[in-house]
């Protein structure tokens, strides 16, 4: 779910997705080369209108996400909406994976 509330915030053909399995974390970016405004921030994401139809995906990320960010891309133009989630228990993960 996390996935595709980023992906769809990403606009036209050209973006990336990233997947990253770091220590305690899964790490989700979705990065587009959309020129003008980023979207808001983690605390400046205000809710729609109760009847519209659009507008909640961020509010959804921030509450899936244990910590969220967006930030410029590198080389411009565009932007990357990195989340990352908690995995509890990882290391045990790591441990069988590896065994």
């Amino acid at each position: 779910m996390l996935i595709s509330l980023l992906a769809s915030a990403a606009t036209g053909p050209d973006f990336e997705l990233g997947l990253a399995l770091i220590p305690g974390s899964v790490r989700v970016e979705v990065t587009d080369t959309r020129t003008g405004s980023h979207p808001p921030g983690p605390g400046a994401v205000k809710p729609p209108c109760p009847l519209a139809e659009s507008g909640r995906g961020l509010l959804m990320v921030g509450a899936l996400a244990a910590r969220w960010e967006v930030l410029d891309r590198d080389p411009p133009p565009g932007r990357t909406v990195r989340a990352e989630v908690d995995v509890p228990g990882w290391l045990g993960i790591a441990r069988r994976v590896g065994a």
